[in-house]
Order: structure tokens, then sequence, then C-alpha cells
């Protein structure tokens, strides 16, 4: 063989080893954004469960603590505003912080009355509701690792390269900016 075609096997091969290197870095970081979706979407899916529980809980206390309008309008307005939200994280995030204070004004209104506490339909919400934020607790964790993930994948070189003219951006985490509402709601009532 001569040396031309020695040359043109090697660049060949390094032709077809950054082609097959390009295209197994971009379907990593599309599987890496797709399970950030997927997680997104676990969030939701949780999220919407909570917000359709929540009308039956404001209607069991509204029986025994009709003088609370007040605190039933707040949950239902936060609640709806929660529904409202876009896909967008920060924007949901803020809504279910807003939602949470809502529910902690509700969950004090039930406190006053031990009657309510000991409703079975009372009982059976409240469990409802506490395996629902353990829930929603868990699938953000696992959305923030994805997020982490995916975040750091696009942001590292070389990969870096093939993000930017994919224009992969960021994604955002789904945190809780009031430090008081880091700790798992309690829902015990």
């Amino acid at each position: 063989m001569s040396g031309g075609i020695i040359a043109l096997i090697v660049v060949v091969v390094i032709v077809l080893i950054a082609v097959f290197w390009y295209i197994a870095t971009r379907n990593g970081i599309i599987a890496s954004r797709n399970r950030v979706e997927e997680s997104w979407s676990g969030i939701d899916v949780q999220l919407k469960r909570r917000h359709d529980l929540i009308p039956n809980l404001v209607n069991t206390v509204k029986g025994y603590a009709t003088h609370e309008q007040q605190v039933f309008e707040a949950v239902t307005k936060a609640r709806a505003d929660a529904m409202a939200t876009p896909d967008n994280v920060a924007q949901t995030a803020e809504a279910e912080g807003n939602l949470n204070r809502a529910m902690a004004d509700l969950r004090a209104v039930a406190e006053q009355y031990p009657d309510l506490k000991a409703t079975e339909n009372f009982q059976q919400l409240s469990r409802n509701l506490s395996e629902l934020e353990d829930e929603i607790q868990a699938s953000r964790r696992i959305y923030n690792s994805n997020v982490q993930s995916y975040n750091t994948k696009i942001q590292q070189f070389p990969a870096s390269i093939v993000a930017n003219q994919g224009n992969f951006e960021e994604k955002e985490f789904f945190e809780i900016t009031d430090a008081a509402e880091r700790d798992t709601p309690s829902v015990s009532f």
C-alpha cells in the first residue's frame, strides 16, 4: 500500500470516529433531556392529584367551620392559580408555595375542631394528602436529579459543543424559595 492510501484510510477512520462520537453525544443529551421532561410529568401528575383532593378536604372542613370563609376562599384561589400555571418550573414552584401556605391555614382551622379530626372521611383525606405530599417530594427529587445530570452534560466540554449546536438549553430546578417551606408540610389534622 502506498502512503497516500494509508493516509486516506486514517483520515476516513478519524472522520468516522468523530461522526460516531457526535451522534452518540447528541443522543445522550437528548436522552437526558427526555428524562428531565418525563420526571417533570411525574411532578405534574402528583400535583394534579393533589389539586383534585383539595376541594374534598375544603368541603369537609367547611361542614364544621362555616365561619372560616376567608380561609376557604384563599385555598380555593391558590388551588385555581396552581392549576392555571403554565408548564414553567419557576411559576409552578411559586404557585405551589402559595398553595402550601393556604393549606397550612386550612390545617390550622381544622385543628380547632376535634369532632372534624375524628371523622373517617377527614382522616382518609388527610392520609391521602400526606401520601401525595410524600410522592411530590420524591418526584421533585427525581426531577432535580435529572436536571442536574442534564445540565452537567450540556455544560461539560466537549459535549457542550454539541449542545450549543443543537440549541440545548439548561433546565430549571424545581425549588421552593421560602426556607420555611423546605420542610415537608405537615398534613396531620
